[in-house]
């Protein structure tokens, strides 16, 4: 295995993800963030977050244990489920990031008006992807914009996400550009 770039970005997928999606993702990341990525899974179960009262995944602990066991050389992980998760306030969550942090998480179950199947047909890969991207975003301390058609834009249902384009605003580009030269990261 070859040495991980000290500003790689870890995919870590948990479940079966087809390698056409984690391609697309990885093509993504490049075109936004300018990073190199590697897939790396680094959590082999979520049952350590599962509430059985919700019949979700609570997504808080899976952050923390992603960051914790994150590769010293990775500047971001990006784990892929196929589980619903949940925070305490809100029903579900496409996904989850620690803001200006390590780790994010993204979620497909709901990004598939419900279905567990691998449909590889858009929209479906245009939501997990933009979402991805979304939540990668949000561990560059970028928050959510108030323009419907930025990536960083908050999401309530399925629709929302396909109206959202698949860049930046004009705004938050400003904003990542300004936190990769707080981390001396070009």
């Amino acid at each position: 295995m070859t040495p991980v770039s000290p500003h790689t970005i870890i995919i870590a997928p948990i479940g079966d993800f087809t390698p056409e999606l984690l391609d697309l993702i990885r093509a993504e990341i490049k075109r936004i963030y300018a990073f190199p990525t590697e897939v790396r899974p680094l959590l082999e179960d979520l049952e350590f977050a599962f509430n059985p009262n919700r019949n979700q995944y609570h997504s808080t602990p899976i952050l923390e244990e992603l960051a914790r066991k994150a590769p010293a050389d990775a500047i971001k992980v990006l784990a892929l489920v196929q589980e619903d998760l949940f925070i305490p306030i809100l029903t579900h969550v496409y996904g989850e990031a620690q803001l200006g942090g390590t780790a994010c998480i993204v979620s497909t179950i709901r990004l598939n008006e419900g279905h567990r199947s691998l449909n590889t047909q858009e929209p479906y890969l245009g939501r997990i992807i933009k979402e991805a991207i979304h939540e990668l975003g949000h561990t560059f301390n970028l928050r959510h914009c108030r323009e419907h058609t930025c990536l960083m834009h908050y999401c309530r249902n399925e629709s929302d996400v396909d109206r959202k384009s698949d860049q930046l605003c004009r705004y938050c580009k400003v904003l990542l550009e300004d936190e990769m030269k707080r981390l001396e990261v070009k």
